[in-house]
């Protein structure tokens, strides 16, 4: 590198920096004005002191709206931590650390895309991402969204066959089931590549350690909270609707969709053949893009798979509208990736009616488009890549 190439780069960070603090600095004076209560982040820390005090773990009802544990009990180990700091403090400290997660998150998205992954442009992208709704919303929360997400990205940028990979995903798993999703995801195309005679063991492998990984987790967490291991693994993780009603506005999933749209609690077995179908094809369109060495686009393909059939994906969990709308613009489609973006940004899931009372199973058409728009961009994202993948597959 040059000096003159040297001087500009040192010149670009302090710049990208400065801005991205400002940005920074907007938004927590924001969130203060907001008067955020970090809702989740106080659940987090009941869940701990339950722990600590040997309680009942789901029978634990947090904070003046009663919620309940959701998370498997590896994940309320981890939380024991909060419960040395007062509440300001933790606050302070949790807000600091998802803004610091949330560079890491661009920094990994920019280098899963393909460009080469400076620190200035990660500020860059950081500056302005900390503004979307997912973004704000995990952090007003204060939930754990860009931590899972920096985990599996953690493992899916490294090189293949890397003796680590495949722990973030397993550790990401066992706090929150999602990102499980990528384990089969690795696992199948490890045997798609086999059936063609490919390069199949590094997908194994990365597949194998995920796995690996999870189990470790989830017996440590058998070991010291046998009792809430057993229920959740024999009844908690069947109760979808311990989390919320399944129609609430900030459920993105298909089957908070189908909730709206049929205006019913409960979708039933209309929302069981849809993620089954959008699973399957889901999974097929990110395995197909892994073999034709599309690795952006078969992560992202999963990360929007594993959204759409969720039973519950709350707005916050789509902090992965990030590396996607990278991936939009880096193909060149700068317009589709404006639009995409000012989707995250404008907050319209939140114009219409919601919150006591119900509102959301009498939704008319224009407030059913509105309340599907985060579902509708993951859809049309893995429709728009299987019609790609159709076509290459034509013209070879």
């Amino acid at each position: 590198m040059t000096a003159l190439a040297l001087s500009r780069t040192h010149r670009r960070v302090p710049a990208a920096l400065g801005v991205c603090l400002l940005s920074f600095a907007g938004f927590w004076f924001a969130q203060r004005a907001a008067h955020v209560s970090m809702i989740d982040l106080l659940v987090y820390r009941a869940e701990g002191a339950t722990v600590r005090a040997g309680g009942d773990l789901y029978a634990l009802r947090a904070t003046h709206a009663r919620l309940p544990t959701t998370y498997p009990p590896f994940a309320a180990l981890l939380f024991t931590p909060l419960t040395f700091l007062d509440v300001a403090t933790m606050r302070a400290a949790a807000t600091v650390v998802n803004l610091v997660l949330l560079v890491a998150l661009a920094l990994l998205s920019l280098r899963l895309v393909g460009r080469h992954a400076r620190v200035e442009h990660a500020l860059w992208v950081a500056a302005g991402a900390v503004w979307c709704e997912p973004v704000w919303t995990t952090l007003r929360y204060g939930q754990v969204n860009l931590l899972l997400a920096v985990l599996v990205l953690w493992d899916l940028t490294r090189r293949p066959g890397h003796r680590w990979a495949g722990v973030g995903i397993g550790v990401a798993a066992a706090i929150k089931l999602t990102p499980a999703l990528f384990a089969v995801f690795l696992l199948c195309t490890g045997l798609a590549q086999a059936a063609r005679g490919g390069a199949w063991r590094p997908w194994l492998r990365h597949a194998r350690v995920a796995a690996y990984s999870f189990a470790v987790a989830t017996a440590l967490a058998a070991a010291v909270l046998p009792h809430d291991s057993y229920r959740f693994w024999t009844r908690m993780v069947f109760e979808a609707s311990r989390v919320g009603h399944a129609e609430e506005t900030a459920n993105q999933s298909l089957r908070g969709v189908l909730a709206r749209l049929l205006h019913t609690g409960d979708p039933g077995p209309w929302w069981v053949v849809t993620a089954a179908a959008a699973g399957a094809l889901g999974l097929a369109v990110a395995v197909a893009s892994a073999l034709r060495g599309r690795r952006a686009q078969a992560v992202l393909a999963c990360a929007a798979t594993a959204l759409l059939v969720s039973p519950v994906s709350w707005s916050h969990h789509w902090v992965w509208c990030v590396p996607l709308v990278l991936l939009v613009w880096d193909s060149g489609r700068r317009g589709v990736a404006a639009l995409m973006a000012l989707t995250f940004c404008t907050y319209a899931l939140w114009w219409v009616p919601h919150g006591s009372g119900r509102p959301e199973l009498h939704q008319n058409g224009a407030q059913l488009v509105l309340s599907a728009l985060y579902a509708a961009v993951a859809c049309a994202f893995l429709a728009h890549c299987g019609v790609r993948l159709w076509r290459t597959s034509r013209t070879v």
